[in-house]
């Protein structure tokens, strides 16, 4: 049974995309239809192969942005600048389309909702997505553990699932602070990156059942990591995962 499931995310198999929803100006939902899909778990990501008619080839990863329930999966894409694969699956991609999909991959960087203690998420930008399918399947869950979110981005416009992050932070269980690196909205006085005083002021404390996820650029996770062991968190408890200009998931 275990290589079964296993040749079954190692094989590429092609999906029918039947929705697209812009998040920012240069970030889209791509929601696939994937009859063969095994499912997943929240934090994963899966890899996107496109085909030229020459027959040239590019693949890339990109992290999962639903729970699963049963239906189709969610990708969240912010298009890199000369990229092989964001543009096309930004700007040409539209429902009907079919997507070539493998997956779903990775197994160190997810949350079960059977996981003891608070859950600390902190993404910088795109990094969010592997963190808004936390805070999805926590809602569908019914998750009664604690979670507070650091989500850092450069000005308001930039934030993507705006309306629905503030939809799950409505749950006693959720907390959501945004950290806005170039320009704030009115009334938020503060504009920086995520610094020791904001994680003492904002972030759960150290805690032996705690477990806290940081996604995003390479510098940005390197970062908030080196902050976290140093306010006396356990490195063994702080899961990253990162992601560069050509690949990783996004």
């Amino acid at each position: 049974m275990e290589r079964t499931a296993l040749r079954r995310r190692l094989t590429w198999q092609v999906g029918t995309v039947t929705e697209i929803r812009q998040e920012t100006a240069t970030a889209r939902t791509i929601v696939v239809d994937l009859p063969d899909w095994p499912g997943h778990l929240a934090g994963q990501h899966l890899d996107v192969r496109l085909t030229a008619p020459d027959g040239y080839r590019a693949s890339r990863s990109y992290s999962i942005a639903s729970a699963w329930s049963g239906q189709g999966i969610e990708l969240t894409v912010e298009q890199v600048p000369d990229g092989e694969v964001s543009p096309y699956l930004v700007e040409v991609l539209k429902a009907g389309d079919p997507l070539e999909v493998r997956g779903p991959v990775g197994g160190w960087f997810v949350w079960k909702p059977e996981q003891p203690g608070p859950v600390q998420l902190i993404g910088g930008g795109s990094g969010i997505v592997p963190l808004m399918a936390m805070l999805r399947a926590h809602a569908a869950e019914g998750s009664t553990t604690p979670v507070r979110l650091l989500y850092s981005v450069r000005r308001p416009a930039s934030v993507i699932y705006v309306d629905g992050l503030k939809e799950l932070a409505a749950s006693d269980d959720v907390d959501l602070t945004f950290v806005y690196t170039r320009e704030a909205p009115p009334g938020e006085p503060r504009v920086g990156r995520i610094d020791a005083d904001l994680l003492q002021e904002k972030a759960f404390a150290p805690d032996d059942e705690l477990t806290t996820y940081v996604c995003g650029p390479t510098p940005f996770v390197e970062a908030v990591a080196d902050l976290l062991v140093a306010g006396g968190h356990d490195p063994s408890r702080i899961r990253t995962e990162r992601f560069g200009p050509t690949g990783g998931p996004r």
